[in-house]
């Protein structure tokens, strides 16, 4: 006869190797986890090769908004790349301008065409709708996401189905992020991935049509 079951759902991920940050009494606090600058400074050359010789790479990258910058790991990075970043946070971690909210902005920064950042997790479908909301034709929003994040039923009905999602940028090896900015020196059990949002064009052929992302690498 079996042993009655003692564990928890905890249990169940710990004996699957699992990771179990995404329980809330695990979470630090504000969702404040860095992002490596080696992680974004792979992402910002992978990006620059692929749109360097267009006229899109110099719009794009005039003027760039980090909403969630936290320490700036992200911002100092993408400063190497854009004429302008404009860095803001809701909590003050000492970069950037303190006290402001994304969720509740109602225009962008003058120019800006383009939104990097390492959103909560927590308000992650929230960031990408409100983005949506602010965000003119041809420009873009990236998202440091868990692929995980491709699933979910209702994120399906309320993002990916109004096809938002351009492109995913994928790690093809670990990165870190830092919970509360500490480096323990441990990487990362999650596979990370840039996931770039986007309008439409206009300009395409049927409102009904499919406009499926695309699927790239990130390389060293």
């Amino acid at each position: 006869m079996s042993k009655e079951w003692k564990g928890n759902k905890k249990s169940v991920s710990t004996m699957l190797g699992m990771s179990t940050t995404w329980y809330p009494e695990n979470r630090a606090a504000g969702d404040y986890y860095t992002t490596d600058p080696t992680a974004v400074e792979d992402f910002m050359q992978h990006l620059k090769r692929n749109y360097c010789d267009t006229m899109y790479y110099k719009e794009l990258f005039n003027v760039v908004w980090e909403p969630a910058c936290g320490c700036g790991n992200i911002s100092e990075v993408v400063k190497k790349y854009a004429n302008k970043v404009i860095s803001t946070d809701l909590y003050d971690r000492g970069y950037g301008h303190t006290g402001v909210d994304f969720l509740k902005t109602t225009k962008l920064p003058e120019d800006c065409m383009c939104i990097i950042t390492n959103p909560p997790y927590s308000l992650s479908d929230e960031f990408i709708k409100h983005a949506m909301e602010l965000l003119p034709s041809n420009a873009r929003y990236f998202a440091l996401l868990n692929i995980s994040y491709l699933a979910g039923k209702k994120r399906f009905n309320d993002i990916y189905k109004n096809q938002y999602l351009r492109a995913i940028h994928v790690y093809p090896y670990r990165i870190h992020c830092y919970k509360n900015n500490e480096n323990t020196g441990h990487s990362s059990p999650v596979n990370y991935a840039w996931f770039e949002f986007g309008h439409k064009p206009q300009n395409y052929y049927s409102e009904d049509a499919k406009y499926p992302a695309k699927i790239y690498w990130i390389e060293k």
